[in-house]
């Protein structure tokens, strides 16, 4: 089984570096590395350049002007190769060096999805708590009803079920949720598993498009859910985390 990994940058010369060596480290070799940048002026494409000459697996560098992080995602995924795809932006990255192996240990009935946990970090890889939502025993399309229960970067997809669903671009901070529950709802179509490997498999760099972005994310998802869950089931749910918030915080 081949691994796809994709990595948007973007003047990510700072965060980069532990994301290419978080690959690279990895036992399970049968991967392929696609960076996707867009355009940087800092350091960023040299330091891919050098990680590309020293990967004994292939490693392929595109930079030019995107339309944003989730047009250079469609890039990644339509020049991907493997049969499964996972997106690992600059500064996250694979939570330890037996991470991919994990994940092929799954991949037995060819699932949909391979999911698992993910850990929160600071900005310079420091580990910070394990994230707030925490991955369902079984997942299904309905279960981001209570939010994005998986994270995207612990979110392996086949990649023949994901390239019929590229990014809407409509979505310019959350079309990863819309992307993964439109996975899922093919899956379920097709009734195929969906495995949990029961593993943190990504630190997540706290501080990413989602974060900085936070009140734009939160009306872009409401809008997301909407349409996938219909408004009045939204309505209700959203009412509810309210409220669940309020009561936490007494």
């Amino acid at each position: 089984m081949r691994i796809s990994i994709v990595t948007i940058t973007y003047n990510a010369e700072r965060v980069l570096q532990r994301t290419l060596d978080s690959v690279r480290c990895q036992s399970y070799r049968h991967i392929e590395h696609l960076i996707v940048d867009g355009a940087s002026t800092d350091g960023t494409v040299a330091m891919a350049g050098r990680y590309r000459e020293d990967c004994p697996y292939p490693v392929a560098v595109q930079s030019e002007p995107d339309n944003g992080l989730y047009d250079a995602m469609n890039k990644g995924l339509q020049r991907a190769t493997g049969d499964y795809i996972l997106f690992l932006n600059a500064g996250d990255t694979l939570h330890c060096a037996d991470t991919l192996q994990t994940v092929a240990d799954c991949a037995g009935q060819q699932p949909a999805v391979i999911y698992g946990d993910t850990a929160v970090t600071d900005d310079d890889g420091h580990f910070l708590h394990m994230r707030r939502h925490r991955p369902p025993e079984q997942l299904t399309w309905r279960s981001f009803r209570q939010g994005m229960l998986v994270c995207h970067q612990a979110f392996y997809a086949r990649l023949d079920i994901a390239r019929q669903h590229p990014y809407n671009l409509r979505y310019r901070h959350s079309a990863d949720v819309d992307w993964c529950i439109r996975v899922m709802k093919e899956a379920d179509r097709r009734r195929l598993p969906l495995v949990n490997t029961h593993a943190v498999l990504a630190d997540f760099a706290e501080g990413g498009n989602t974060t900085q972005h936070h009140r734009a994310s939160l009306a872009e998802r409401f809008r997301v859910m909407a349409a996938h869950y219909g408004l009045l089931q939204t309505v209700v749910l959203h009412a509810w985390f309210v409220v669940r918030a309020v009561l936490h915080r007494r």
